[in-house]
């Protein structure tokens, strides 16, 4: 009886210490906060919740833009926001259709988004290309995250030759 009424007193006594020292601690500062690693943007602490930086805007252009690279897909001379690409409908195909194409004046899906991974070709754009955004991006203008040094094929093959 006296060893359970021991424990039951230190088990009172810690948890009145333990509660304590909750209502006293100040919830925004941890002796946890240890540095965040600065990714590609900075961090801060890990307990610091900073602004999202804000979303580029679109470059819009009549031009295509270069290749960095064969088979590299073209990225999207304009504004997506609000497109609606899902299992019924596809907006990117109301101007790059086969038929509305010559209409619009955009270029028409390339013909290799209408073969199946048999090589079958289809009637329609295939499934596995029918979600543009998987591969097309669109342009923003923005300053580069990190340094790049990156060489196209033609500039590799120039200084190559020389």
């Amino acid at each position: 009886m006296k060893t359970t009424l021991l424990i039951c007193l230190i088990s009172t006594m810690c948890i009145t210490v333990i509660h304590s020292y909750a209502q006293n601690a100040d919830p925004t500062v941890s002796q946890l906060d240890a540095s965040a690693p600065d990714g590609i943007r900075p961090g801060g602490t890990l307990n610091q919740e900073l602004p999202a930086p804000k979303i580029a805007l679109d470059k819009i252009s009549a031009e295509p833009s270069h290749r960095n690279y064969p088979e590299q897909p073209p990225t999207i001379p304009h504004s997506t926001r609000n497109y609606q690409i899902d299992n019924n409908f596809n907006m990117c195909l109301t101007c790059h259709s086969r038929s509305a194409s010559p209409q619009t004046g955009a270029p028409m899906v390339s013909v290799t988004h209408f073969y199946d991974r048999d090589g079958q070709v289809l009637a329609a754009v295939s499934p596995r290309r029918y979600f543009c955004l998987q591969c097309h991006v669109p342009q923003a203008d923005v300053k580069p995250a990190r340094p790049n040094d990156f060489k196209s094929i033609d500039t590799l093959l120039q200084t190559r030759g020389e």
